[in-house]
């Protein structure tokens, strides 16, 4: 691929503003493994090479299984996930794809069965960070590491 301009320095203040997102989502009580599925199963779906190399090192070293993430695609098909797992898959998959009707009412009547408020705000956070993450490696045509 060729070559494309550098967000962080053309646009370093707001790209700063996006790292700083990261870092709030990072260091948040979010469970480790549910962000990186988050980050890995965004990732799949809005095509991101650059984010799916990165994140599914980092999956491993928080000691997800090779075979879950083999499977993150198919997660519905099989019994690998936990009912928490399964709605921040399902949250995941649904704001990702926007377009086609956003966030369901019974998705999100499961998660706030499942989690707290503030537990499923930063849910929602780290989707909204790693798509914005993920159209910054697409459009610049970030390399991979």
């Amino acid at each position: 691929m060729k070559k494309r301009i550098d967000l962080s320095s053309v646009a370093s203040n707001a790209y700063k503003r996006i790292i700083a997102l990261d870092s709030a989502v990072q260091n948040s009580e979010l469970n480790k493994i549910h962000l990186e599925l988050i980050k890995i199963r965004a990732s799949q779906i809005n095509g991101c090479a650059y984010c799916l190399n990165l994140h599914t090192r980092d999956a491993i070293n928080q000691g997800e299984s090779a075979q879950r993430i083999f499977l993150l695609n198919a997660w519905r098909e099989t019994d690998l996930f936990s009912e928490e797992e399964r709605t921040v898959l399902a949250m995941t998959e649904e704001i990702t794809l926007i377009s086609n009707n956003g966030l369901s009412d019974e998705t999100y009547e499961m998660a706030a069965k499942l989690f707290d408020e503030e537990y499923v705000g930063l849910i929602i956070m780290a989707i909204i960070t790693i798509n914005a993450w993920n159209r910054v490696a697409i459009s610049t045509h970030k390399p991979l590491d």
